[in-house]
């Protein structure tokens, strides 16, 4: 069909016009497969298509393919469609490569040469053309190839401000699927004071390129806070009249509001007096206006001024330095927990969680405990009980704890099933935690065992056993409630346990009343045997020979049972076994012999609790950290067995009837601790943590832990780094970094001017680090001086594995900087940062050189010019000893040339410097004055500067 201007592809709308009256699939079919062949005879002997022409024909290819058909023809002409100056043709065909281009295709290389040519035209339509493709497909060739291209772009100040925009969310997209592929580091401050453009959607889009950015390397873009926090400055002030382009129903740039919000909380509080002002005065000003009357009725307005509000309190409680702003943020969340939108109740919820940690706002979310009570009781949504129980949780504290314990165990009868085993974790730390009167720690786990039996885990009943063992004042009220607790017609396992165990350790103590006497007991402990199953009726077993001992006088009941068939021949050997042993101990042992074997369990060594460990395993998110005046009060946590297992041990003889009990191992796994009686320390490591010595040598073992996960310090660093640092000038492998939650080695080995160096990150908690990113970083002249190609890392660090990341190196040219290795990770809802130097020196790539004294003073002489040569005196560091200096230099990838020097003290050396371009000899010697202690220290090299970054090297090593 001819082209006719203005006609809007007459062919094509006829053409979905005989789909679209098909009556059958067959029929639909049949007329696709007429035109997919006119279309394929067209492009085939029509060698005089025009534009239009190809531009109709492969739209209908792109429909058909809409349609669910494939298409195996018909992509060069649409790559041909992008040399095109018409719009229409080129947005086609740009449109089809889109959608039917793989990254990996053929005809990859032509695109991204069309894309090229597209980025430097001048017709800025064409531009935004070639920028939504890349963003479309974003490529790893793409990346590699447009990554000097789109950064100009974005930065020049000839590009227009729709240009700007699509450059940067482009470059977003590149970023987060290549980001090792774009070097911004020459970018970094341009891109940044993309803040301050006059454009708010330039400004729009940069926030969120450069909140990217900052994910991967904060520290290069620091610059970005006070320039955010200006640019939020000028928003929250503005009235929506200002900003009437940006204005979404009277709220001023919300998305932009909410995206520099955001920004900020990847750093800490601005040192700056005048930004940390300026910030507080914006958010002082979110909070106002969220007091203010509404300006509009409808949900879009409420919508976008909560959006703000919300993230807003998100940067407050992530700064938690201001009271101030802390409990107006709560009163202001307050409000909202009784508002007719679930949505806002939810999230108000969620954010008093957090604010219910810090020590400023704790008290003020402690007010809206009854509103939280009741919201628990009448919400219709599962999930938003679930966030009401995780802030009575967080905002408990020894006054509340038991009218929060009460309401809790009340909900739980009629709680959901779903956040039941949450529930029931939750109500034992608490009652643990903030015990008082250990009765009544008691009776809220027996309840928690009677209202939620099913999910109470062996963590709960292992704890109360463990208690009620090492506290004197409780046993005979335990023994009398659980006695109480077993008389119910239906008794859940778990209670049988309990009761089980208790009575066969502490019967004795109520045993003087009639209802309780010693045969009462056992005939209501026998009475649930048949109900239970294997492992309660083998620690049942081991309660009726604790009977034994303590009630002679029903010796005879006890004989009777252990002798019937269904013991002596049960099918299940350990119990089989358990019964024969049992009854022979009770016919052949003394009563001496009888007490000594079963005598009461000793108390347990204090150990921390392990049901935190498995709340926080099962769900870490939720759990807020608690602030230290919280931590301080802690029950004996002590252990029930040495089994390494987490499941009951099994006894099959009788002499091991004071370990038959139930072992609180589990809590050895989930906590990582050792069975040593003596109390851990508020920051216990877990004994899993030094798995990394292994793989390394003896540097591990003096590795100082630091003390914090996220100090810094003066140089921006993580703390600890620097001094494990200067010991790789000698050493290939070690410890580069450890604290409480992460050890980080080093393995690495070079040859030339190459390096492979691996990295090992240990996970030394019980628990899941997410989000795992690892990065490593070029500053300044480093990005020519050496050439980096990683490997990326797990995202997901299981607790106590450990992941590995290599990084191939390649000495382009001398250098005296190290890179920086950028680490960020989730851990229990918290992100960790941490900045390291990574042990890179330029000795690494020397390699020793033999040669005699001829070849020696020849090449030393030659290298005479000023340039050539550094020369130090330098008083000694550490003792003057001739073995130690010998192995120093030799780590040093220095040679030791015997017999050169008149002075056999004096230690001469050579290496070759190897880097991608050529060879650098370097000479050395090194004078050591025993007397005066101090050095006198000369090195030469053939090119200028290797001498001095040399020499300063071999300083710090004597």
């Amino acid at each position: 069909m001819p082209a006719v201007k203005g006609d809007g592809m007459r062919g094509l709308a006829v053409f979905i016009s005989d789909i679209r009256n098909c009556k059958s699939k067959e029929a639909e079919i049949k007329r696709i497969n007429k035109e997919l062949a006119n279309v394929r005879n067209k492009f085939k002997g029509d060698k005089t298509l025009d534009g239009y022409q190809k531009k109709k024909y492969v739209c209908k290819l792109l429909f058909i393919f809409l349609l669910g058909h494939d298409i195996d023809f018909g992509h060069m002409e649409a790559v041909n469609l992008l040399s095109s100056n018409k719009y229409t043709e080129k947005q086609i065909g740009y449109l089809f490569i889109s959608v039917l281009v793989g990254a990996s295709s053929d005809l990859m290389k032509l695109v991204i040469q069309a894309i090229k040519n597209d980025l430097c035209s001048r017709n800025p339509i064409h531009v935004n053309l070639a920028l939504q493709c890349v963003a479309n497909i974003g490529s790893r060739d793409m990346a590699e190839t447009l990554c000097t291209d789109i950064p100009r772009l974005l930065v020049s100040g000839d590009t227009i401000d729709a240009v700007k925009q699509s450059a940067a969310l482009t470059l977003l997209k590149l970023l987060r699927s290549s980001h090792d592929l774009i070097p911004m580091g020459e970018w970094t401050s341009r891109i940044v004071h993309l803040l301050n453009d006059q454009h708010m959607g330039v400004v729009t889009s940069a926030a969120s390129l450069i909140e990217a950015l900052v994910k991967k390397n904060p520290e290069e873009y620091r610059g970005c806070v006070s320039l955010a926090v200006s640019r939020l400055s000028r928003i929250v002030t503005s009235s929506y009249t200002d900003l009437q382009d940006y204005t979404y129903y009277f709220v001023p740039a919300p998305w932009l509001s909410v995206k520099l919000l955001r920004l900020l909380q990847n750093y800490p509080p601005p040192e700056d007096p005048s930004v940390r002002t300026r910030l507080s005065e914006c958010l002082e000003t979110i909070l106002n206006k969220a007091q203010e009357p509404p300006k509009s009725k409808k949900v879009q307005h409420s919508n976008a001024k909560n959006a703000v509000l919300f993230e807003a309190i998100n940067l407050i409680i992530h700064m938690d330095s201001d009271p101030n702003l802390l409990v107006r943020a709560c009163n202001q969340l307050g409000q909202f927990l009784q508002h007719k939108e679930t949505n806002l109740r939810y999230l108000a919820l969620e954010s008093m969680c957090l604010l219910a940690t810090s020590e400023f706002s704790h008290e003020a979310v402690k007010k809206h405990q009854d509103t939280v009570i009741t919201a628990l009781k009448t919400e219709r949504d599962v999930s938003v009980r679930q966030r009401a129980v995780d802030l009575l949780y967080a905002m408990c504290d020894r006054t509340n704890a038991e009218e929060i314990v009460g309401e809790m165990l009340e909900y739980l009868e009629t709680a959901d099933y779903s956040i039941r085993e949450e529930m029931v974790l939750k109500v034992a730390i608490l009652a643990e935690k903030y015990a008082i009167d250990y009765t009544w720690y008691v009776d809220v786990i027996l309840n928690l065992i009677r209202i939620a039996g099913d999910y109470v885990s062996e963590e709960v009943w292992y704890r109360v056993i463990q208690i009620v063992i090492n506290r004197d004042d409780v046993q005979g009220y335990a023994a009398k409630t659980v006695f109480e607790a077993l008389q119910a017609p239906a008794c859940h396992e778990n209670m049988v346990k309990v009761g089980g165990y208790i009575l066969g350790e502490f019967g004795n103590l109520i045993a003087g009343d009639p209802r309780s006497s010693p045969i009462v007991q056992f005939r209501l402990l026998h009475s649930k045997y048949h109900l239970c199953g294997p492992s309660t009726r083998g620690l049942l077993l081991s309660t009726y020979i604790k009977f034994v001992n303590l009630f002679p006088e029903i010796k005879p009941q006890i004989q009777e049972m252990l002798r019937s068939d269904n013991n002596l021949r049960n099918p299940d050997v350990e119990l089989q076994q358990r019964a024969v042993e049992y009854l022979h101990l009770s016919s052949v042992a003394s009563q001496d012999v009888l007490a000594t074997v079963l005598e009461e369990m000793p108390p347990f060594p204090e150990r921390e609790s392990s049901i935190l460990a498995k709340l926080k395993k099962k769900k870490p998110a939720s759990i807020p950290e608690q602030s230290d005046q919280q931590k301080e009060h802690r029950l004996p946590a002590p252990q029930m067995g040495n089994s390494t297992t987490e499941q009951q041990p099994q006894q099959p003889a009788a002499v091991q009837v004071s370990v038959s009990t139930p072992s609180s191992t589990g809590s050895v796994d989930l906590l990582g601790m050792d069975t040593s009686p003596a109390p851990p320390s508020a920051n216990t490591v877990p004994a899993s943590s030094g798995f990394l010595v292994d793989v390394f040598d003896t540097l591990a073992s003096s590795v100082p832990t630091a003390t914090t996960t996220n100090g810094l310090d003066i140089d921006g660093l993580s703390a600890a780094n620097n001094e494990n640092f200067k010991k790789f000038i000698t050493k290939n492998n070690g410890v580069l970094f450890e604290n409480d939650l992460l050890q980080i080695g080093v393995k690495s080995e070079y040859r030339q001017n190459l390096a492979r160096v691996g990295i090992f990150y240990g996970n030394k908690t019980s628990f899941q680090f997410t989000s795992f990113v690892s990065t490593l970083s070029t500053p300044g002249k480093l990005t020519s001086a050496l050439s980096v190609q990683p490997k990326p890392v797990d995202q997901l660090v299981e607790g106590g594995a450990q992941v590995q990341q290599t990084f191939n190196i390649e000495c382009v040219e001398e250098f005296t900087e190290a890179p920086l290795l950028n680490i960020n990770y989730v851990y229990s809802g918290v992100l960790q940062k941490l900045n390291l130097k990574l042990p890179l020196f330029l000795n690494k790539f020397l390699e020793a050189a033999e040669m005699n004294s001829e070849a020696f003073f020849a090449r030393w002489k030659a290298l005479s010019l000023p340039n050539q040569e550094c020369q130090k005196i330098f008083k000694a560091e550490f003792p003057i000893d001739v073995e130690q200096s010998k192995a120093k230099i030799l780590s040093f990838g220095l040679s030791i040339l015997q017999g050169i020097d008149p002075n056999p003290e004096n230690f001469v050396s050579a290496g070759i410097l190897h880097n991608r371009n050529q060879q650098i000899g370097c000479l050395v010697r090194l004078e050591p004055n025993l007397e005066v202690k101090m050095y006198r220290l000369t090195v030469r090299s053939t090119k200028d500067a290797v001498a001095q970054i040399l020499a300063n090297l071999l300083e710090g090593l004597f």
